[in-house]
């Protein structure tokens, strides 16, 4: 008798599994119930259908031979039956039975199963805010949610947006109004963008390079109420730290696992608020499976349980439960949280775990902060990237990275995930043969430049301050110079405002040293970090003892000058 494969949910993980069963088991029932009306939608292509760089609404519908992903494509191309509009409002695990109402003409029935799959997704947090239903404010959780917000904004260009939450779909969200010429604000209650994927200092570095292209942020602010107009639409967003005009809002402010059907059913809920599966994706009921946004997983690097809602997970989930549903024994090992975006032209990832995320695991970490190119200077396509590596004292391992620039950053991110998925060492990634041409990468790649600043601060030769280590510095008064090496007219342009400050040009600094104090703490600044090094280690050669380099450069510095 073929077995029969019910899954619940259709929009990522749920038709992955049984794409992947399908081909694993061609024999097998499989049925796919999705209370919506779409299903296998592209929901990260949204903010890109929003900005218009997605052209057409279908296009988050089609395969990429241009087939709209719909129930009759499901059943001639899969052999999988799909019910849209058919919500499953019970399990009775001891019958094996789901229990099912079509939500067309209100019909209830029962569809059994001898595995069962939960894809129930997640859903939109909707924080305690009065005003969330006047006209004028949305979700961008759902292809339809942003069909509605085109149909709102009409042809027209310009207003005022304001989008709540900073997280991955709120830049998102922000970079797409921008691209409709509104006048973007970001409100996000903690203090600093993309919280809990950046650490602080990328975060802050990031939040100066999107305020400088216009968006507005508000960090450390609590939204208290939406106030409308005589029409009943938006007209401003009151907050504890004022009013901010707005024509339209966007509410961004994460998602909650949808858990309530297994919950019913006494499916076991893990610590992080979705369900509880084992590394085969099955449930505390061996023949109930959960994948994507309604499953928790667990952190390769510190071992704990995390709920991380992504697309990509979703889908290597569905494969692994495709072939165990098929009678396999494939295993879900886990995640390194890798994440990446692309807002106002910046590009921005992370993998593993963050600076303080590894201290507050107990690491004793080493860190380096990187501003190079991603490719060769001379390359017309060239692009400064921050990248910022996190390691293991005294083991080299790698534990994480972040990046952000207007040049590659993904690339590197996804090179230190590969690296970290094998358990590489610092070492390894600086001795790693990635490719090189000029359109591509430098000589030296900036992810093993990155590295080897690891292994200068190993072997004693770079002491370094970051940018925020030296402004504390200069807001304390520390007796110090400010050594800047670099060219006359960068100075001109823009330099530290600071008393302490000196200019020594790199290429003059061996007939000039005698002018650098012996006596007082020296801080080396460039732009980038590189010619600060080179200093550093000449000064060192002349027998100065307390000097260190600014990482990251000037090009880092999230401050005001």
């Amino acid at each position: 008798m073929s077995a029969r494969i019910v899954i619940i949910g259709g929009v990522a993980a749920g038709p992955k599994a049984a794409a992947r069963a399908r081909r694993v088991a061609p024999d097998a029932e499989i049925t796919i119930i999705e209370r919506g009306g779409l299903i296998s939608y592209a929901g990260c292509g949204m903010p890109f259908y929003l900005s218009g760089e997605v052209q057409k609404y279908n296009h988050l519908f089609e395969t990429t031979y241009g087939v709209i992903r719909d129930e009759e494509f499901f059943w001639r191309e899969k052999g999988c039956r799909v019910l849209t509009r058919t919500e499953a409002k019970s399990i009775d695990r001891a019958k094996k039975e789901v229990h099912v109402e079509n939500l067309e003409n209100g019909s209830k029935y029962a569809i059994p199963y001898d595995k069962l799959v939960l894809a129930t997704g997640a859903s939109p947090f909707v924080p305690p805010i009065e005003g969330l239903d006047m006209k004028g404010v949305y979700k961008l959780n759902h292809p339809e949610d942003a069909l509605q917000i085109k149909e709102y904004l009409g042809d027209t260009e310009g207003g005022e947006a304001v989008v709540i939450g900073a997280g991955l779909i709120g830049l998102e969200a922000a970079d797409a109004l921008m691209k409709l010429h509104m006048f973007c604000s970001v409100v996000e209650m903690q203090n600093q963008v993309l919280p809990g994927m950046l650490d602080e200092d990328m975060a802050g570095l990031l939040a100066k390079k999107l305020s400088d292209q216009g968006i507005e942020f508000y960090l450390g602010t609590r939204v208290l109420k939406l106030e409308g107009d005589e029409k009943g639409g938006v007209a401003s967003v009151v907050t504890d730290k004022g009013t901010i005009d707005a024509e339209m809002v966007i509410v961004a402010v994460g998602v909650r696992p949808n858990v309530e059907l297994a919950r019913q059913a006494e499916i076991n809920i893990g610590e992080t608020g979705a369900i509880s599966v084992n590394e085969y994706l099955q449930t505390s009921d061996p023949d109930i499976y959960a994948l994507g946004d309604c499953a928790e997983t667990t952190h390769r690097l510190s071992g704990k349980k995390v709920f991380l809602p992504m697309a990509t997970y979703a889908n290597r989930q569905g494969r692994v439960a495709g072939d165990n549903l098929a009678g396999g024994k494939s295993v879900f090992g886990g995640v390194l949280g890798t994440a990446v975006l692309h807002t106002m032209g910046f590009n921005i990832g992370r993998t593993g775990l963050g600076e303080k995320q590894a201290r507050d695991l107990g690491y004793k970490v080493i860190t380096a902060v990187n501003h190079a190119f991603d490719r060769t200077h001379y390359h017309p396509h060239h692009g400064l990237v921050l990248m910022k590596l996190v390691t293991e004292d005294g083991t080299g391992r790698l534990l994480g990275a972040q990046a952000l620039g207007l040049g590659d950053a993904v690339k590197r991110i996804d090179v230190v995930a590969t690296a970290i998925s094998t358990g590489a060492t610092v070492d390894q990634l600086a001795e790693a043969d990635l490719g090189y041409a000029p359109p591509y990468a430098t000589p030296i790649d900036l992810a093993a430049h990155t590295a080897n600043i690891v292994r200068n601060k190993v072997a004693g030769l770079a002491r370094t301050v970051t940018t925020a280590e030296l402004k504390e510095k200069m807001d304390r008064g520390d007796d110090m110079v400010i050594l800047d090496v670099r060219t006359e007219p960068q100075y001109k342009m823009r330099h530290l405002k600071d008393d302490r400050v000196k200019l020594v040009v790199l290429g003059d600094l061996r007939e000039k040293i005698t002018e650098i104090p012996r006596d007082k703490e020296i801080i080396v600044i460039c732009a980038l970090g590189t010619r600060s090094y080179e200093a550093l280690r000449t000064l060192k050669g002349a027998g100065y003892e307390k000097v260190k380099f600014m990482e990251g450069g000037l090009q880092a510095w999230p401050y005001e000058l």
